[in-house]
């Protein structure tokens, strides 16, 4: 067999799954974009682009629209971001699903800032093999409970 040997993990349960993001933090984002698009629509309607409140100053602030547009894209992938571990690997839905198989892991590390939880989403790093890595976010405490043991596992298995 040529590199490492594959790393083999058991869930305590078959699946585990759950939020990505902590609530405060979806209301806070959400709560950014509906901010933002009052303020983009306040500019418009004073005529700050272009004049007049018509077509011509939205043509104009049409950088403004898509900004606002790609902020509010992204508040909705936080809204509706899961993470889930199974028997093939950790996956987390967001603008492209992101996935990692167990066997191939190098190196998982979980970051956090504890107490913060709620607002600040803890982060697994993980790595594989081929020097490959992505950052996932958990909230979910069971979810966490899973990945910290994942990557205490892990830690123990590559210094063996």
């Amino acid at each position: 067999m040529l590199g490492p040997a594959p790393f083999r993990f058991e869930l305590q349960a078959e699946k585990v799954e759950g939020a990505a993001f902590s609530i405060a933090f979806k209301t806070l984002t959400c709560a950014v974009v509906i901010f933002c698009g009052y303020w983009l629509l306040s500019l418009w309607l004073q005529g700050k682009f272009g004049g007049k409140a018509d077509l011509e100053g939205l043509r104009t602030a049409g950088w403004f629209i898509l900004g606002w547009g790609l902020l509010a894209c992204t508040a909705w992938f936080v809204v509706t971001s899961r993470i889930r571990l199974d028997a093939s690997g950790i996956t987390q839905s967001w603008m492209w699903t992101k996935h990692f198989d167990f066997d191939d892991l190098a190196v998982a590390q979980l970051i956090r800032i504890r107490h913060f939880e709620w607002l600040i989403a803890p982060r697994l790093y993980v790595r594989n093999l081929a020097g490959k890595f992505s950052v996932f976010y958990v909230y979910d405490a069971a979810v966490m409970l899973e990945m910290d043991r994942l990557s205490q596992e892990l830690k123990a298995f590559r210094h063996m």
